[in-house]
Formats: C-alpha cells, sequence, structure tokens
C-alpha cells in the first residue's frame, strides 16, 4: 500500500486528530519545526486580547492583584510541573533558560564546597556549555567535557554538577536520566537536566529518578510563543539550601517591604528575578494548558508513530539519506535528523515546497514531530517531496544560488 493511502487510515484512527483545529496551521505548510517553535494555539491571540485590554487596558495596576498577575509564574509553573514528573510546589516559570541554567549552575557550585568542575558532553546545546564558561570566567567553575559513553566514568570526585540535555537538540539522541542521576549521586555530584526538546512531547519523571535540578523552555513543544518564558525545576529537599546568585527583587521574600536587604523567598519562589513578563506568561499558559489536555502519554504515543511512519515513508521512495538519530524510536526525541553534504541547500529546497523544517550546521537536517497538530499526511507528503527534491535536484538550484549571494 502506497505511503498516501495507509497515511489515510491511520488519520482516521488517530485519537488526537481532533486537536490540529486548536492550532494555526498556514495551508499549504507541513511544519517540522515545532521542535524550535512550536505552531500557535488558536486560543492565544483571544487570551493575549484580554490581558491587554480588559486586564492591562481597564485594571491597570490592580491586575497585580485582581488578574492574579502577581502568581503566575508558580500558577504555571503548577501546571508544568506534571508534564516533567514534579510536584507543584517544586517548578516555578520564569526568565529564559539561559539564565536559568545560570542560576542553577551557580548554585549548585554553591552547595558542593570543595568542588569546581562542571561535566558535560561535546556537542551540549551551546548556550549550556556558554553557562559554564561565563561561570569559569569568574573563577567559579571548570568545565569538563565527556563523550556520553564515558560520562560514568568522567564522575571523579571533583564534579560538583553533571549537566546535560535529555534530548540533544541536534540528533535527537536521550539520555538515561534515571542512570545518569544515579550515577552522579554516587559521585557526590549534583544533576542538572535540560528537557528543552522534552518537555510536552517526551514522559519524564524528575522525582522518580531522584533529580536535582533541570530547566526547559516554552516556546518549543509547549507552544508558547517566540521568547516564551522558560522554566526551572529544583527538588523540594535542596529548596532550602539554594542561595541562586541572580538576587532580583521578585525572588525576595517580601519583594513590597521594599528592603534595602536582600532575604530569598521561601520554595521555590526564590528562583525569580525581575518582574515577570506578564504577556509572555499569558500566551505561555494557553500552550501548557493545551498540552497537559491532551496527555503526555497520547502525545508521546503519536511522537513516536508518526516517526516510524517517515522513516518507512522515506524508505518507500528510496531516499539515500544518512540519519543520525538512534534509529529505534524509544531512543530519540520526537525529531529525525539526517546528514547530507548539501544539508542547507535540501532544507531550502523543502521551504520553498512548504514543508518547513531546519538545519543544523554542519551537515543535518532536522526535522521535528510535534505529535499535537500533526498528522500522517503530512509525514507521506513530506517524504514524497524529499525524495524529490532529492531526485530533481532542486537543492542543487539552492546550493547554486547559496553560493552566488556568497560570491
Amino acid at each position: 500500500m502506497i505511503p498516501e493511502a495507509r497515511a489515510a487510515e491511520f488519520d482516521a484512527a488517530d485519537p488526537l486528530a481532533a486537536y490540529r483545529e486548536r492550532f494555526t496551521i498556514p495551508a499549504g505548510v507541513i511544519y517540522l519545526d515545532g521542535n524550535s517553535l512550536g505552531a500557535l494555539p488558536k486560543a492565544t491571540p483571544a487570551a493575549l486580547a484580554r490581558v491587554v485590554e480588559s486586564e492591562w487596558g481597564e485594571g491597570l495596576i490592580r491586575s497585580w492583584n485582581s488578574a492574579r498577575w502577581f502568581d503566575m509564574a508558580s500558577r504555571i509553573g503548577a501546571k508544568i510541573a506534571p508534564l516533567i514528573g514534579a510536584r507543584p510546589n517544586e517548578v516555578i516559570a520564569c526568565d529564559s533558560t539561559s539564565v536559568n541554567l545560570f542560576k542553577l549552575i551557580a548554585a549548585a557550585l554553591h552547595m558542593r564546597p570543595g568542588r569546581k568542575v562542571v561535566l558535560s558532553e561535546p556537542g551540549n546545546f551551546p548556550t549550556d556549555l556558554y553557562m559554564i564558561a561565563g561561570l569559569e570566567a569568574q573563577g567559579l567553575a571548570t568545565r569538563r567535557l565527556a563523550e556520553r559513553e564515558r560520562l560514568a566514568e568522567a564522575l571523579g570526585g571533583d564534579v560538583a554538577l553533571l549537566m546535560l540535555t535529555h534530548a540533544h537538540y541536534k540528533t535527537g539522541a536521550l539520555h538515561d536520566i534515571a542512570a545518569l542521576t544515579r550515577a552522579a549521586h554516587e559521585a557526590g555530584a549534583l544533576v542538572l537536566w535540560d528537557l528543552s526538546h522534552s518537555t510536552g512531547a517526551l514522559p519524564v519523571d524528575l522525582d522518580a529518578a531522584g533529580a536535582d535540578f533541570a530547566v526547559g523552555c516554552g516556546y518549543k513543544y509547549l507552544c508558547g510563543g517566540p521568547g516564551a518564558p522558560a522554566f526551572a525545576f529544583v527538588a523540594e529537599r535542596h529548596q532550602a539550601a539554594l542561595q541562586q546568585p541572580l538576587t532580583g527583587w521578585f525572588g525576595h521574600a517580601a519583594p513590597f517591604a521594599f528592603s534595602d536587604d536582600y532575604a530569598g523567598a521561601p520554595g521555590i519562589e526564590r528562583l525569580q528575578c525581575g518582574t515577570p513578563p506578564v504577556l509572555g506568561l499569558a500566551a505561555l499558559e494557553v500552550g501548557v494548558d493545551l498540552i497537559a489536555a491532551i496527555g503526555i502519554a497520547r502525545l508521546y504515543a503519536k511522537s513516536q508513530a508518526l516517526s516510524e511512519f517517515f522513516l518507512e515513508s522515506l524508505m518507500a521512495h528510496d531516499v539515500p539519506l544518512e540519519l543520525v538519530s538512534p534509529p529505534r524510536a524509544a531512543e530519540r526525541g520526537s525529531q529525525l535528523s539526517f546528514r547530507h553534504a548539501h544539508a542547507y541547500a535540501i532544507c531550502q529546497a523543502l521551504i520553498a515546497r512548504g514543508v518547513i523544517g531546519d538545519f543544523r550546521a554542519p551537515d543535518v537536517l532536522r526535522l521535528g514531530f510535534a505529535p499535537a497538530y500533526l498528522s500522517f499526511t503530512d509525514m507521506a507528503a513530506a517524504a514524497r517531496h524529499l525524495a524529490e527534491v532529492l531526485a530533481s535536484g532542486e537543492w542543487q538550484r539552492e546550493a547554486f544560488n547559496q553560493r552566488a549571494a556568497v560570491t
């Protein structure tokens, strides 16, 4: 049976098919970049209009209380918590992923006096490594990198923190959160997990794994919009000892007492810094509510099914691409990545056809599968487009145009 016919059967049986109508997907577009920026929930514009016109426009400053702006960060954090296997008082929505990384790396170093090494892997997402470099420049940290198969043996007595991304941004390869957390604890180190490419698509159980810290962004699978606030997780057992380095007024125990001296708020609220971005949080809350309503277990099952069907469709077209993601669905995130010397030109040719994926240097074509709004028909069509781009030489024209633009 041809991929398109099988896709129609799968779509007819898909329990999540109706949720596609809850998102804005432009006509003629197959959107395979939701692992970089999630699609717009249709409820978001109205929610933002309400906040702008009613809460801000009419309520003015009173809305900090009447519209509960003041507790948005903790309220939305509590909604994210079940998506990552955490308790409501362990997660807060605030700042960016980069800022939250800095705060938690610094806090972990303070909790492990006499140890300065932050262990990660080469090829981790750049901002994760850059945040170590910033603390290293201040003499507070030392960066150590080890290949993923040698991370456990690199956990020496000088390691304060193991910091890894659960689903690798380029390949989608997954780390075993429970096993690596256990290995780090046995070595006396803490662990910080970046869940940016997992939250909203993959099952994560931080509390069951005994995780210490985690961060994640709000604009990928949570569909919070470009630059949406991120979130941070701190296990309850660590919150009393946590010293966050960015001692802004919203992390104060009594921010409106306007004291000259800082006193950290109890619990997860201490991780706040400056005034919360109300509009960004309002948009994020819509996406979080929608993803939570669909359910992570159902999203994960569909994610695996979509990626497996896409690979089968490529095989049906005999597409000559090297898969760099793990071949087993259980070992990768909600994406497939392929290596080709002209991956950038192929990506541009696909975009010209309305198939939006992305490119990661130097030679990776990355296709993300956001299960909340993609269909099996999308998979069959995208595979056909990719086969036609390679067979027709369209990518060669894109490569020529790229060279011409440079010269």
